[in-house]
Formats: C-alpha cells, structure tokens, sequence
C-alpha cells in the first residue's frame, strides 16, 4: 500500500434511473453509501471523502450520523447537474490535503464491491492501477498524485477514459472479480442484488 491513501468516493449523481436518492437506499444494517464506506474501511483506507450533488444534503446528513473515528468528509460538486464524473473527480481531489500520496476514485453506487478486488488494488505497487475482470476496466482505481494535474486539467468533452487511454502504457491492470464492474442504477438491480 502506498504510504497514505484516500478514496474519493461518488456520489453527486441525481439518481434519475432510479427515481429515488440511491446512495440512501437500504442495504443490510446500513445504506448503499455507508457499505461502500464500510468495505474502504475495512481495506485500510484512512480517509474517504465523499463527493455530493444532487442529493447534497441528505447524504450530509447521513454522514452526520455516522461515528467518525476517522477522517472522512463530504465535498460538494457544484457542477453535479452536468452528469459529468471527470467534474466530480476534480472535487474529490481538490479537497485532499497535501499529505496524500495516491486518490482510490470509487463509486457511492457500488455496495456489492468486495473487501478483496479493494485489497487487490492497494497491493500492486504503480503510479495507475485499474482493476479489470475479463479484460473491462472497473472501480475503484487508483492514482498517484503525481497525475492528479493532468486529470485536473481536463475539460469536457475529454473524459477520464481518455485519460487512461493516454496513460495506457503506465497503468498496472489486476485482475479482480465481477464486483469492480456492478453499481446500481434501476430500481430492478437494486432489487436484484440487494442483501
């Protein structure tokens, strides 16, 4: 594991296809946000931050509630509407301080992710890492700090797939399960998959 390591998680989407803020569905014990949170947990990682939008202010409270023996915080996109995620991983990241080294960009929507495909990416030693199962690339990935400007500098229409394909050569691909590739975006799947 790099020596400090900080996941930005997603979770400014306004949920249409699901017509309900999901990462406040229930999920077991908790709600899908606060499993995605638990499974970071759980890997190591030592500071989450939480990047909101549509539903701003009942994810904030949510977190409000939770018991913060560690660092996590929310950070508000306030380009959410644009459904862009590039503008909600240049929040995340803005909102890091400078004692982190690499930025885990995770989805708010992905409760299924399993505790070991998270483990996986931690332990592979590289600049980019990308978590892949059968041959696709899912979340969460991982990047340094030193390429954090170039991801900063993009503009629409560029994406971050455009970034990684400009940076194909120093990605670390590690094979994972299923679960890099699941989010949740109907109420069908949500049906579906929950516990």
């Amino acid at each position: 594991m790099k020596q400090s390591v900080a996941a930005v998680i997603l979770a400014a989407g306004l949920s249409r296809r699901m017509g309900t803020p999901k990462m406040l569905l229930p999920w077991g014990q908790t709600t899908v946000l606060g499993q995605v949170v638990s499974t970071y947990l759980q890997a190591g990682v030592q500071e989450i931050v939480i990047v909101t939008g549509g539903a701003r202010l009942a994810v904030e409270t949510e977190l409000a509630g939770w018991p913060l023996n560690f660092t996590i915080h929310a950070a508000f996109n306030p380009l959410f509407e644009s459904g862009e995620m590039l503008s909600s991983i240049q929040c995340g990241l803005t909102s890091l301080g400078p004692q982190v080294d690499a930025a885990l960009i995770g989805l708010g929507d992905q409760p299924q992710l399993s505790l070991s495909a998270i483990q996986a990416v931690l332990g592979v030693q590289a600049e980019i890492v990308v978590p892949s199962y059968n041959m696709r690339r899912g979340h969460p990935w991982l990047v340094s700090r030193e390429y954090w400007g170039k991801l900063l500098d993009l503009k629409p229409p560029h994406t971050t797939r455009d970034f990684l394909n400009d940076h194909a050569p120093e990605i670390k691909y590690v094979s994972t399960d299923l679960t890099v590739l699941k989010d949740l975006d109907t109420p069908e799947e949500y049906q579906r998959e929950k516990p």
